[in-house]
């Protein structure tokens, strides 16, 4: 049985995941924002069945997120290159690897993120560009962007609706106890 495609849906989320929710389209961008061209080093560093890497590869340039490039004519030889769409993943990555590490490191983080200058260690967090300011679900909201259809408009007004109720419920559990 055929999944069902989510690239007819408003919800960029789910967009999205139509090109990179299989967990190895995420390793294999993983791997290319570290370097890796070529078939056997992706096959190398995953671990993966060659049919597979071939499907995952084939998807991820059919999404636009990679560009095959011939680099030996005898014999034929390709390596897989990160468009700028690819590129654009790599905070993407950055967010998933903190959260990983905050929820899913029991014995501590195997991966930290380092300044390539002072070698500190960062902490991501995601910020908005124009105000500077942390983005949390406390303070910010989803709204209709300019191309929402109706069922998108009303998705999203009764998010709010849930949230507001939440919130309310949340402070007056939150004032009972103090």
């Amino acid at each position: 049985m055929r999944r069902k495609s989510l690239n007819e849906t408003q919800c960029p989320i789910a967009r999205s995941l139509e090109c990179v929710g299989e967990w190895w389209s995420l390793l294999i961008i993983r791997d290319a924002l570290h370097g890796l061209t070529r078939f056997d080093e992706f096959q190398k560093s995953l671990d993966i069945a060659p049919n597979m890497l071939t499907r995952r590869l084939t998807a991820l340039m059919e999404s636009g997120l990679l560009e095959k490039r011939q680099y030996s004519v005898r014999p034929p030889r390709y390596e897989y290159v990160l468009t700028q769409r690819g590129r654009d993943l790599s905070p993407v990555l950055t967010t998933l690897l903190a959260w990983g590490n905050k929820h899913f490191a029991p014995e501590g983080p195997s991966i930290l993120l380092a300044d390539s200058q002072t070698g500190e260690i960062a902490e991501p967090v995601l910020v908005d560009k124009v105000t500077g300011r942390e983005i949390s679900a406390q303070a910010h909201r989803l709204v209709p962007g300019p191309a929402a259809s109706e069922g998108m408009i009303q998705r999203l007004q009764h998010y709010q609706r849930q949230w507001d109720s939440h919130a309310t419920t949340t402070d007056a559990h939150y004032h009972e106890e103090s």
